[in-house]
């Protein structure tokens, strides 16, 4: 993929150039910002300046990635679990702790480099590491993914991805005893200012709604189901922090004491979608994994 040139005009925003940068392009992190304007990689008003330059209204800012070396997506005769597979789709049940596709730390065992494996044809995906690859889940959540196996699939998937009519529902093992039988999260999610990692509800996030059913209660702990409105990265995580329930075990968002080797307890059981060539509806669930199961009974005892 050719590196992206981005030209920014400043007119309200203030501050340190690297801050400023990083709110408008969240994709970029800070340290990243910090590393390419050292670089000369990032200009402003045509002058290469330093990390602490103060942004003022009318500077043109300049970025143009730099060329990184591609990642070898090799593929990798990793078992899959093959929910459904036609000419056109195929749908899989992810395991906990499987990242989804190649990145600089992962460059193996990911979802991708299985499916290179075992399916001949795959769509272009949004990135060249991510072949196939509509949408993704966290590497410690559990569940169900759609594949695209060409470019017409993917873009028919990833238009009812964006209009919200696709069916994605949840399992999950939160904190504490959940006061209502139902409800709806409707907060904004946007990066942290001090862990560009990490997400949280802001006022100047992106939408992000998440309707909540009880299921069962525990002593300590409540089962809900779940079900997304919109897809922000960590959005289930980060809205169960929200209302003061985090799930069972996450690393990032959980108390640490209870952080498990699974990952936290968040599967995602239930996906529908109209088939891209057929348009028929379609509509798969997976059973939670063992350990989840193993949890449930100890907890019921």
């Amino acid at each position: 993929m050719k590196p992206e040139k981005i030209i920014l005009h400043i007119q309200n925003e203030t501050g340190r150039v690297d801050k400023v940068i990083a709110e408008l392009l969240e994709k970029y992190t800070r340290s990243q910002i910090q590393s390419w304007i050292k670089q000369g990689h990032i200009l402003i008003n045509n002058k290469q300046v330093k990390v602490n330059y103060k942004v003022n209204p009318g500077d043109c800012i300049v970025l143009e990635e730099p060329e990184e070396e591609p990642l070898k997506m090799e593929s990798e005769n990793i078992p899959l679990d093959i929910i459904f597979e036609d000419e056109s789709v195929l749908v899989v049940n992810k395991p906990s702790g499987m990242v989804v596709h190649p990145s600089k730390g992962h460059v193996s065992g990911t979802l991708v480099n299985a499916l290179l494996f075992h399916v001949n044809e795959l769509s272009e995906g949004t990135a060249y590491i991510r072949p196939g690859i509509v949408h993704r889940i966290d590497k410690d959540t559990s569940g169900l993914l759609v594949i695209a196996k060409n470019n017409t699939a993917h873009q028919k998937l990833a238009d009812q991805f964006h209009d919200h009519t696709i069916e994605r529902q949840y399992t999950a093992l939160v904190h504490g005893n959940v006061q209502h039988e139902e409800g709806t999260i409707d907060a904004p999610i946007g990066r942290m200012q001090n862990n560009r990692l990490k997400r949280t509800v802001a006022k100047e996030g992106k939408p992000a709604i998440t309707h909540f059913t009880r299921i069962e209660e525990f002593q300590k702990f409540t089962l809900l189901k779940l079900r997304l409105e919109t897809g922000r990265t960590h959005q289930i995580r980060v809205h169960m922090v929200y209302i003061g329930h985090p799930l069972l075990g996450d690393p990032m968002y959980g108390p640490f004491e209870t952080v498990h080797k699974q990952g936290q307890f968040l599967h995602a059981d239930t996906l529908g979608f109209l088939h891209p060539v057929t348009n028929e509806w379609m509509k798969f669930q997976a059973p939670l994994p063992d350990y989840f199961e193993n949890k449930l009974r100890e907890l019921a005892e």
